[in-house]
């Protein structure tokens, strides 16, 4: 594979002049291929992932119906950072997204710490998504006798393969997926009110309210549940920032973010709130587990011939889309790291398609290691990473939103210049949804377990942070001096 050596690489990211517009190296290079229909669907399958498919069902079992509940309250979270982002990209686009604008309004540090913190995201998501892959193709006959890290490694090289040819690859495939998973939710929907409606049995039970009340309430648990799964929900939301980082490879940014960002809004409550309620109102809590997607186990009792098989087909190709979006857009920030000295030098490296293949290749070997813990402890191995993920989220947003806050700041003092598209009631969005932030990192340790585990182990993550800033500063210097 070529290296294409652009000419920004050679630039140094010098301080631009007072009142000029911050120039950022790593977004020259790429192709403008994106359409306005692939930022769409992006948008889409960026609000419908594997944490809905997948972790559903576990949360369903150990909270109940209330975790429509914590899906509706970090849904309307998740909108405000992807709102803040998509004023920032109306700002400036970028495909260094919220890294470059960490740049620009925090220094190197900032866009050091941003862009590590947005890699453990996806590279503990990249596990996620094999393990759910694999654990999606033990469903049928054919594959159950394969081990589950085999199966994971093929999901790993055909996502990979796919994604190093060009962005337009990448942006048919996630318009493709986002078509399934949205065509398949729909369907499943329209089938549950269906239910519900003429009160067809399923498996035994009477579809409607008196499931619910039957099983102990909207709380059939206590509400400390409902609270202590929210890091896992926030984990479902993982990838609606993507839009973000697409835009710096679309024309027409200004024309196709605005209605992009605001469609996520209604979407998440359809979708995501509404299949919740659907699946409550057709079987008991119980009925559900970690083990088996939530819409898999209804069409499974329903006992409608081969619709268990293709809805797990679809949670199948939902697993593979948010792999495919995270070698997209890791590839991406970490160029824009590269070309500032803060990541390493081959992460800047682009083919002959203008992919970023350096930094994809480095996310897809995290991916390997994911496909060692399949091996080691199949079982626990979605647990694990799910924990590990959502504390890169949470850093991802709260940088997000503290890039948004003193863009909000500059703009105040008339150093910059807001775009017609707000972030509303700023700056008490910023600061309500970092005190969010921080209180899911509490509920992390307040549960226990893996959570805890997680938690105490940010000291670490963030010596390896200051660690890693001392290892690369002399270069950064030198590129920004």
């Amino acid at each position: 594979m070529s290296d294409r050596i652009t000419a920004a690489e050679t630039l140094v990211a010098a301080p631009p002049a007072a009142g000029s517009p911050h120039v950022d190296a790593g977004d020259a290079g790429y192709s403008k291929d994106l359409k306005s229909r692939h930022i769409n669907m992006i948008a889409i399958g960026g609000a419908i992932g594997t944490g809905l498919f997948l972790g559903a069902g576990g949360r369903l079992a150990g909270a109940g119906p209330s975790l429509a509940i914590a899906y509706a309250v970090c849904g309307v979270f998740a909108f405000f950072v992807v709102r803040a982002l998509g004023e920032l990209v109306l700002y400036r686009p970028s495909s260094g997204a919220f890294v470059s604008y960490a740049r620009e309004f925090m220094g190197e540090k900032g866009a050091f710490a941003a862009g590590w913190l947005y890699f453990l995201n996806w590279a503990t998501t990249a596990v996620a998504d094999i393990t759910a892959a694999a654990t999606y193709a033990h469903f049928w006959g054919m594959f159950s006798d394969i081990p589950q890290w085999i199966l994971a490694l093929i999901a790993l090289a055909v996502v990979l393969t796919a994604n190093l040819i060009s962005v337009k690859y990448f942006g048919e495939m996630e318009f493709w997926f986002a078509i399934i998973k949205v065509g398949a939710l729909v369907a499943f929907m329209l089938i549950g009110i269906f239910l519900v409606v003429t009160q067809h049995p399923v498996d035994g039970h009477t579809p409607g309210f008196s499931t619910i009340t039957d099983s102990g309430g909207i709380f059939p648990v206590g509400m400390l549940p409902m609270l202590l799964v929210i890091q896992g929900v926030v984990f479902a939301y993982a990838s609606v920032e993507l839009c973000g980082v697409a835009a710096g490879e679309t024309k027409s940014p200004e024309k196709i973010m605005p209605k992009a960002i605001n469609s996520i809004m209604w979407r998440v409550g359809l979708f995501y709130v509404g299949s919740v309620v659907l699946l409550a109102l057709l079987l008991p809590y119980t009925s559900y587990s970690g083990d088996q997607s939530p819409f898999v186990t209804v069409m499974d009792k329903l006992g409608i011939p081969d619709a268990a098989g293709v809805m797990n087909l679809v949670v199948l190709t939902a697993a593979l889309s948010s792999l495919n979006s995270g070698l997209y857009s890791t590839g991406r920030i970490l160029r824009s790291m590269a070309l500032s000295g803060s990541a390493p030098k081959f992460t800047g490296r682009m083919n002959k398609g203008q992919v970023p293949y350096g930094g994809i290749l480095l996310t897809a070997g995290f991916g390997v290691l994911g496909v060692g813990l399949n091996y080691v402890m199949p079982g626990e191995a979605f647990e694990i990473v799910l924990n590990f993920a959502s504390i890169g989220i949470l850093g991802t947003w709260g940088m997000i939103m503290l890039c948004s806050l003193l863009f909000w700041h500059r703009s105040r003092d008339g150093r910059v210049t807001r775009p017609s598209y707000q972030l509303p009631w700023a700056p008490y969005t910023q600061i309500v949804t970092l005190a969010f932030l921080a209180t899911v990192v509490f509920l992390m340790w307040w549960g226990g377990g893996v959570g805890r585990t997680t938690v105490m182990c940010l000291p670490l993550i963030a010596a390896a942070l200051v660690g890693g800033w001392f290892v690369v500063r002399r270069r950064v210097n030198d590129l920004t001096r």
